[in-house]
């Protein structure tokens, strides 16, 4: 049922019992002004003809007839225009319109009362009288006009009113409602046309200066934007997942075929032992290759889809904290060393950890002496309006022409036997907290400075992400000091 029919039932209905619902409250205070007004009449009359009303009862108690006589035709015409009624112990008198002897009257009261007799209604007053030897009762009555054919009429004509007012209320609203919905007709049309699947069109809406209107195509077009927004990162999904399956086949074909060989190699009887030693610490090594690979793969990927309500504010200096007691666990015979004071960020605190894990199993890997020493430091600091960590090495270094390969994903060196994706990691999440990674040479011009800066807390970045995030479905080509984000 469309609204604009609604509203005009809705008033059809309300209209007539409004128009009913004030008819009955006016006349019942007619009625009872009109009470009011036949009541105040009686007392007067009452109270007038109060002394006449002894006289007689004294007279008939008297015996004298004709003094009675006089004084009934006294009190009568002192009446007026209202029935008296006079009981005493030696008889009644009355006389002027009144209900028939019948009917029976109430108890005598303070107040008039109405009494009902031969098909009609009278108002009736009682005064008690009382002499120097007798007393009675003076009735006074008079036709009670709030029941009378005017009132009648009255009654009828609220009827009649109601009864007209439904159709014409409901057709003048049913007008009304379907030009103050005009508006919401037109915003049903826009919207009925916009096909999210076909067209990249969004709702356009003019402000009409009706609240809930415009407040209604606001709220469908940010469900729209909403949807949009989803689509996008639907697709971003979706290009995750081939580019993930994509890489993975890729990258894993070489070590599975080597797999394959060297267990070829073990299945023949008469492989020596040495040999057969060699090639299972082979299989052991692509083995783990592979393993660290599909782990990177896999933390790329969340990088890529990580949504902006997984950041808050938290202290990397905790994250390096666990980060180098997790690498100190895994690589005793190094010695690593942590300086980090409170640096508060707006951040993904497992991608954080992803950075800082990476940056340690790299220096680890190739930041040894010739010894096989690994000395590495890393402190973390907050300077101004950035957090700097870095992590130095004593390794043999990065040559200055190499430092921006080694970001590209699945780079990896001539002796590398890791999966070429660790700073790749590194490069994505310095993006995705919208700063910037850099390589050079350590303390003294010895082995490799890796160093990460990123924006120290700040509200107004929280809930927005950087652009990019495509590190599965593209290559880094540059190096990530010149991806800083747009403020």
């Amino acid at each position: 049922m469309k609204l604009s029919t609604r509203i005009a039932l809705a008033v059809g209905l309300t209209v007539p019992l409004l128009v009913l619902a004030c008819g009955w409250l006016l006349l019942t205070l007619v009625a009872r002004d009109l009470h009011r007004a036949e009541d105040s009449h009686l007392r007067t009359r009452a109270t007038a003809i109060a002394q006449d009303a002894r006289t007689l009862l004294q007279a008939a108690a008297n015996g004298r007839p004709t003094a009675e006589e006089n004084r009934q035709r006294r009190l009568f015409n002192a009446a007026l225009d209202v029935g008296v009624r006079l009981t005493g112990p030696d008889g009644t008198f009355s006389g002027g319109p009144q209900p028939a002897p019948s009917v029976a009257l109430p108890a005598p009261g303070k107040s008039p009362v109405t009494v009902r007799g031969g098909g009609r209604t009278w108002r009736a007053y009682a005064l008690p009288v009382k002499g120097a030897q007798v007393s009675g009762t003076l009735w006074v009555f008079a036709p009670d006009t709030a029941s009378r054919a005017q009132l009648t009429l009255v009654r009828k004509r609220v009827v009649t009113t109601a009864l007209l007012a439904a159709p014409l209320s409901a057709l003048l609203a049913w007008a009304i409602a379907s030009g103050a919905t005009r508006p919401l007709r037109r915003l049903r049309g826009a919207a009925a046309g916009l096909d999210p699947r076909t067209t990249s069109v969004r709702l356009e809406h003019r402000r009409t200066r009706v609240a809930e209107v415009d407040d209604l195509a606001a709220t469908l077009q940010t469900v729209l934007a909403r949807y949009d927004e989803q689509a996008v990162r639907t697709a971003e999904a979706l290009d995750t997942a081939r580019s993930f399956s994509a890489a993975a086949s890729h990258e894993l074909r070489n070590p599975l075929m080597s797999i394959g060989t060297n267990l070829d190699v073990l299945a023949h009887p008469g492989l020596a032992d040495a040999e057969r030693a060699e090639v299972v610490e082979d299989l052991r090594r692509e083995h783990g290759r592979l393993l660290g690979m599909l782990v990177a793969l896999r933390e790329l990927g969340r990088g890529d889809l990580v949504e902006a309500d997984a950041f808050r504010v938290l202290d990397v200096a905790e994250v390096a904290d666990a980060a180098v007691a997790e690498a100190r666990r895994r690589a005793p015979d190094a010695v690593i060393t942590l300086h980090a004071r409170p640096a508060p960020v707006h951040g993904w605190e497992p991608g954080l950890r992803i950075l800082l894990d990476n940056l340690l199993g790299n220096a680890l890997a190739h930041g040894r002496d010739a010894q096989g020493h690994a000395d590495i430091a890393v402190t973390v600091a907050r300077g101004g309006t950035e957090v700097r960590i870095t992590v130095d090495d004593r390794g043999p270094g990065i040559a200055p022409a190499a430092r921006e390969e080694v970001f590209r994903r699945f780079h990896r060196g001539p002796a590398s036997t890791g999966s070429g994706l660790g700073l790749t990691l590194v490069a994505q999440q310095a993006a995705l907290h919208r700063g910037t990674v850099e390589l050079g040479e350590g303390p003294g011009g010895r082995g490799t400075r890796c160093t990460v800066r990123l924006p120290a807390e700040d509200p107004a970045r929280a809930g927005r992400l950087p652009a990019r995030r495509d590190w599965l479905t593209v290559t880094a080509e540059r190096s990530q000091s010149s991806h800083k984000e747009p403020s």
